[in-house]
């Protein structure tokens, strides 16, 4: 029996390669083949430099905190001010960020309607407990404060520094948002902490590991990011798919009460996490 040229050709073929779109939907970490926009990648380096605190900033500033040098950040800022991101100031001779930026966040927090309804439960824990109660989320290797409720000794409740940022690998809302992520997200993640750690990598990266293990035992994460003060942290997805991560801080009272109240807070923090859910799904019901 003849076999045709084309039957050889077409079994000889390895299978076709899943497009970067297909790889995509199929793994959860973004894929594309065609190259980026560095000069894009440039401008967006130079927004995130205004962070939360930050009014304006001048080339050398921006310069520094970019690792860019003088005469691209002066292209690139031109661009952001013609393009009405940036605003000049002429009197301090520096940039600040336009009204287009806050367009931008009221865009963000749209897009997850739910968030809103997160923000009484976790403002009544913060009351009825004297505890801080936030939910995060990351972008690149920080998480960002979407919603946190502080209390004050003086009783009064306020959002306190929402935008603000704290690092993934030593906080525990990081490393509880890392425990959230599907795995290849995750592993990927953690390969980027690691080579931004530079020669603390593998001592970063073990710690990391560790916390993990510890999610893995007992369903949080625990840190003393600051002198005095324990955080325990879980993750929580929301209807819309996007990861957060939410976290109750509280005071240590001493030493030799670590334990106790790290179980104590945990359980509140099982309870708020299992609230939240219930009061999305009802939402969603609505």
């Amino acid at each position: 029996m003849s076999i045709s040229i084309f039957e050889i050709v077409k079994t000889s073929q390895s299978p076709a390669k899943p497009s970067s779109r297909q790889q995509t939907r199929q793994t959860g970490v973004f894929v594309r083949t065609t190259p980026g926009s560095q000069s894009l990648e440039r401008g967006l380096r130079i927004l995130r430099t205004f962070r939360y605190g930050v009014d304006s900033l001048t080339n050398a500033d921006i310069a520094e905190r970019t690792g860019l040098v003088r005469p691209t950040v002066s292209r690139l800022c031109r661009s952001l001010v013609d393009s009405g991101f940036l605003e000049f100031d002429r009197q301090q001779n520096a940039y600040r960020l336009s009204v287009a930026s806050l367009s931008l966040a009221l865009s963000f927090r749209s897009s997850d309607p739910v968030l809103e309804t997160a923000l009484p439960l976790m403002r009544e824990l913060a009351q009825s407990r004297k505890v801080n109660v936030s939910l995060a989320t990351a972008d690149q290797l920080e998480m960002v404060y979407v919603e946190t409720v502080r209390f004050s000794r003086q009783g009064v409740f306020r959002h306190h520094a929402a935008g603000s940022r704290i690092p993934i690998a030593v906080t525990s809302l990081g490393r509880a948002y890392l425990a959230g992520l599907p795995p290849l997200q995750r592993q990927s993640l953690l390969e980027k902490l690691q080579s931004a750690h530079g020669k603390d990598g593998p001592k970063s990266q073990e710690q990391l590991l560790q916390a993990l293990k510890l999610f893995e035992l007992r369903g949080f994460c625990y840190t003393q990011w600051q002198a005095g003060m324990g955080s325990v942290a879980s993750p929580i997805q929301s209807p819309s798919g996007r990861t957060y991560a939410i976290h109750i801080s509280y005071h240590i009272e001493a030493p030799d009460s670590e334990t106790r109240q790290m179980d104590m807070h945990a359980a509140l923090l099982s309870h708020l996490v299992h609230d939240v859910k219930a009061a999305w799904a009802e939402k969603i019901g609505d």
